[in-house]
């Protein structure tokens, strides 16, 4: 599916994106983009920025046109994650990826295989970090082992300093207590 022909019109509704004309909704659900919450469609706020970031979207609050960083800004109130969840979003738009929000493991993805928007299920669920943020072990693990029980391919994606996403694909790991073993114990550094 190509990306939109012509611009979207929006109002701003705290961190999403209100879209009132039909014929978008149907233009923008059939590229993967938004959802529908209490009979109104809303374009999710990293799905707004980027938007906007491709001079797609024309967002207002009001009579206020509502520019990137003044969304990024408002997004930022609800949601401390949502510029690394657009890097990663916009990094797999780029790629040709049709993404959509995760299962709840902070900044994931549900990413289906390219051209098998509406026709198939995801294969992957993408889940990022950034570089330099503390992050634990045993917490990754458990994602990586719910991501794997729903029979999905876990991928982590790294967001550089510099804005630059990098994926790895992760399997299940397993960490065991560390117990005295013989002959180990003993040894002094």
């Amino acid at each position: 599916m190509s990306e939109l022909e012509s611009k979207v019109e929006g109002i701003l509704v705290k961190d999403h994106a209100l879209v009132d004309d039909k014929a978008m909704q149907h233009n923008l659900e059939l590229r993967g983009f938004g959802e529908i919450i209490k009979k109104k469609f809303f374009l999710k706020p990293f799905e707004s920025l980027y938007l906007l970031y491709t001079d797609k979207l024309d967002l207002f609050k009001g009579k206020q046109r509502v520019n990137f960083d003044h969304l990024l800004d408002e997004c930022m109130k609800y949601n401390q994650d949502v510029f690394t969840k657009f890097l990663i979003y916009r990094d797999l738009r780029t790629r040709g990826y049709i993404a959509k929000d995760g299962f709840g493991f902070g900044s994931d993805f549900r990413v289906y295989e390219r051209g098998q928007f509406g026709e198939k299920g995801t294969k992957y669920v993408v889940f990022g970090l950034t570089e330099g943020r503390r992050q634990k072990i045993g917490i990754l693990q458990k994602q990586i082992e719910q991501i794997t029980t729903m029979g999905k391919e876990p991928v982590l994606a790294v967001i550089e300093r510099r804005g630059e996403v990098i994926y790895y694909k992760v399997s299940r790991i397993q960490f065991h207590p560390n117990k005295d073993q013989p002959g180990v114990s003993n040894i002094e550094f």
